[in-house]
């Protein structure tokens, strides 16, 4: 079976399943090797040393293990081994859960319960949200939803398509080590220095794809195209994030809201550019409207990328074939 059609197999059934907690998941595995290796690199050498060591032998051990995988499940029958390379790609992909987890505040801010959507809040983003008011509440949910169109869709797609299941695999390793190790406090800013460079090497490309991509995605469904390609090129360096930026950037100029502010992180605030014009602030209804962008721009990426390997395939069969 060709990698185009594990890769539709492994999308469709994330948007069926999404991400069961019964169903093993490489993050768990991913974040137990790395924990081990830290302990032990931490002992030996500096803590820039001791992160890049910890990095990059846990990407090595990621796809050496998703390689003996799918070829053990291939030396037991050939649809084993396609079956675990699915999987792979499956369970490096997060649409379902994104659109459920970003559902969850949005059900209980419509109805008015605060509380409730801000206990969800925090299962999305690392800030404080015990005095977020909707409009926190619904910045905070779309924030994710634009910024894990990258990291939860795009890039496991990007990677997927240029290296098959094993670079979807060591794609979600290098994003779960930055979400571990990326944090600008005093043990993980110089140890976590190496994961979250990488991270913004491997979302680098992804995200310059699907900026674009989510400005057309807000054309075909009535919205003012030219108006996100504004915005996106005017405030997607204001972030933090040299990715993150593009597509959040084009999302708050699809939906007409203001990104970005102040936030609060064990009580102290931190202020960041605000991407966006505040043509209204964010609410409730704003969370399906960036759910059914991120959802077309993904078709778009999915479509985009598929098509563009097809066409490199056709172009070198050609060029053999002279």
């Amino acid at each position: 079976m060709r990698l185009e059609m594990h890769i539709l197999i492994a999308v469709a059934a994330d948007l069926v399943l999404g991400d069961p907690r019964w169903l093993p998941h490489p993050v768990g595995g991913v974040a137990w090797v790395a924990q081990r290796l830290e302990t032990v690199t931490r002992r030996t050498m500096s803590d820039r040393a001791a992160g890049f060591i910890t990095a990059f032998l846990t990407y090595g051990i990621v796809g050496a293990v998703a390689i003996a995988v799918i070829w053990l499940a291939d030396a037991v029958h050939p649809l084993a081994g396609e079956g675990a390379g699915i999987w792979m790609i499956y369970a490096a992909i997060a649409t379902r859960d994104l659109v459920n987890h970003s559902m969850a505040v949005y059900r209980p801010l419509a109805s008015g319960d605060l509380a409730e959507a801000r206990r969800r809040v925090a299962w999305m983003v690392g800030r404080d949200t015990q005095d977020l008011n909707e409009a926190g509440a619904a910045r905070a949910a779309i924030e994710s939803v634009a910024e894990s169109t990258v990291d939860g869709i795009g890039a496991p797609l990007f990677w997927a398509v240029l290296a098959g299941p094993v670079g979807a695999v060591v794609y979600r390793a290098i994003n779960t080590l930055d979400s571990m190790f990326g944090h600008k406090n005093d043990r993980y800013l110089r140890f976590g220095w190496a994961a979250a460079r990488m991270d913004d090497l491997a979302n680098y490309l992804p995200a310059r794809i699907t900026g674009p991509l989510m400005a057309m995605a807000a054309l075909l469904l009535g919205r003012r195209g030219l108006r996100v390609f504004r915005v996106m090129l005017r405030d997607r360096r204001k972030h933090d994030s040299p990715n993150a930026g593009i597509t959040e950037a084009a999302m708050a100029g699809a939906l007409g809201v203001q990104l970005g502010g102040t936030n609060y992180y064990n009580g102290q605030p931190l202020v960041k550019p605000t991407l966006g014009d505040a043509t209204a602030p964010p609410a409730a209804c704003h969370i399906p409207m960036a759910n059914v962008l991120m959802l077309t721009c993904a078709g778009l990426f999915l479509g985009a990328m598929l098509a563009t390997r097809l066409l490199a395939e056709y172009c070198c069969n050609t060029w053999r074939s002279t």
